[in-house]
């Protein structure tokens, strides 16, 4: 609604979202909640843990460093945080390849002759 105020009057944007203005008004002033704070140096934390093993820690290695450290958090808050903060570990382990092709074979004939044109829909 902030960014859009130069347009749009509050009492319209607010009565078309279905809050009242004067709530929309107390959120704006109100003070962050308790959590959001936690959450915020929380984020810092993370961040720092995250740079330090050179972007390679995922949830599972940032959750431990930070029980050592004493902080007890559960993995869920860091692996949402880290996605809010669009960090991600790295995975060394390559995928599995199933079907190994013969680039040099030619590819078999089409002994059924499928033919998928339609003439007309349905």
């Amino acid at each position: 609604m902030t960014a859009n105020q130069a347009m749009f009057p509050i009492a319209t944007m607010s009565r078309t979202f279905g809050v009242s203005s004067s709530g929309y008004y107390a959120w704006r002033e109100r003070a962050a909640s308790a959590r959001s704070k936690a959450d915020a140096a929380l984020t810092q934390r993370i961040e720092a843990i995250h740079q330090a093993s050179r972007g390679t820690y995922g949830a599972p290695r940032i959750h431990a460093e930070l029980a050592d450290e004493g902080i007890r958090v559960g993995r869920k808050r860091v692996e949402r945080l880290m996605k809010a903060a669009g960090l991600a570990g790295v995975s060394r382990r390559k995928s599995a390849r199933t079907t190994l092709r013969d680039e040099r074979v030619r590819p078999a004939c089409d002994l059924v002759d499928r033919n998928f044109h339609a003439d007309a829909p349905d």
